[in-house]
């Protein structure tokens, strides 16, 4: 017996077929947002790439896009078939290719899925990618005068401004770099080479911070050096006063603003592949209830449409059955050649 089988007229596959025929295409706009979302999370990656670890990081917008795409593609085709379905003449140039196009358009909402889980997914592996990302960006504010590096201090920089944020984790994370390029010190002072001299790594170390790091709502003028040094500014103690730099690290920033891209892009992907499920099952029904007419010359005779032809369970047994029988037929072809191997 058929699943949700519904009787139709000719009044009823009408109807059906221009509602089918505009969620189609305003399913051609949801392709195209889908698309628009992932290159727009793409830009919004490449603004900060020299922070990112890797360039697995936009194998997500990348799959937005293409996902986007096809997804245009198959709902204008649907469009299309639904439209020539009020023409039963037209209908039938269709009637061959339309099994397959579904089978490819179930495939298809499945993976839309996977693209909705993997926007929820993906933040995980996002962080560990900005937190070594941001540990070696750091590294490298200092190189200034470095080709391929010369662009990284004003990176960070605009970076820490626009989120708010300083640091990998905090702003202590700037004590264990030295992020003063040697143009700028003078190694004959005696203050620079106990600094240097005070670390095995021969590096100038302070606890300070870039001035990007401070806080313009604070009342009192940034201190960004010295910081945990209390005789060297008047009433500051700099473990019970509030720092009149940002506290928040970068990286949860940074996870926070992407992450929360990536929620809404999954959630809006989620409603597309929802959209996509109704205007694939609004097409079976439109196929079948046009392949039952009762009298195929009558247009206007009754028909029934169904969303599958038998159950679920005798649906999943017919495809297992097909599995199995291509296995049994490959192994066939296998065993042919290796026979015609031998042979020769």
């Amino acid at each position: 017996m058929a699943l949700m089988l519904v009787k139709f007229d000719l009044k009823k596959r009408v109807k059906l077929a221009q509602t089918v025929w505009f969620m189609y295409w305003f399913a051609v706009m949801a392709g195209v947002l889908v698309f628009s979302m992932g290159l727009f999370f793409k830009i919004e990656l490449r603004k900060r790439s020299e922070l990112m670890d890797n360039n697995e990081s936009h194998f997500l917008p990348n799959l937005l896009i293409f996902m986007g795409l096809i997804a245009c593609g198959i709902n204008a085709f649907g469009g299309k078939v639904c439209y020539d379905s009020l023409d039963p003449s037209k209908f039938t140039k269709w009637k061959p290719m339309l099994k397959n196009f579904l089978v490819f358009c179930v495939v298809f909402n499945a993976l839309l899925f996977v693209t909705a889980l993997l926007c929820f997914l993906m933040r995980i592996p996002l962080q560990f990618t900005l937190a070594e990302g941001l540990r070696s960006g750091m590294k490298f504010y200092k190189d200034t005068d470095t080709p391929g590096r010369c662009y990284m201090k004003r990176t960070l920089d605009q970076m820490q401004i626009e989120f708010r944020c300083c640091g990998n984790d905090n702003y202590r994370d700037w004590f264990e770099i030295q992020w003063v390029s040697n143009r700028y010190l003078d190694f004959s002072a005696k203050e620079v080479k106990d600094r240097i001299g005070s670390n095995v790594d021969g590096q100038y170390l302070m606890d300070g911070v870039p001035f990007s790091c401070c806080n313009p709502s604070s009342p009192r003028p940034c201190i960004q050096f010295q910081m945990t040094n209390n005789s060297a500014h008047y009433s500051y103690d700099h473990y019970t006063e509030e720092l009149n730099v940002w506290n928040r690290g970068c990286r949860e920033a940074l996870l926070s603003y992407y992450g929360g891209l990536m929620n809404t892009i999954g959630a809006l992907v989620l409603l597309v592949t929802m959209l996509e499920m109704g205007v694939t099952i609004g097409l079976q029904y439109v196929d079948s209830s046009l392949s039952t007419l009762v009298n195929p010359d009558d247009p206007e005779s009754e028909s029934e449409g169904w969303m599958l032809e038998k159950t679920m369970k005798e649906t999943f047994t017919d495809i297992m059955d097909k599995m199995k029988a291509m296995g049994k037929g490959s192994k066939v072809e296998e065993g042919d050649e290796a026979a015609v191997a031998t042979v020769s």
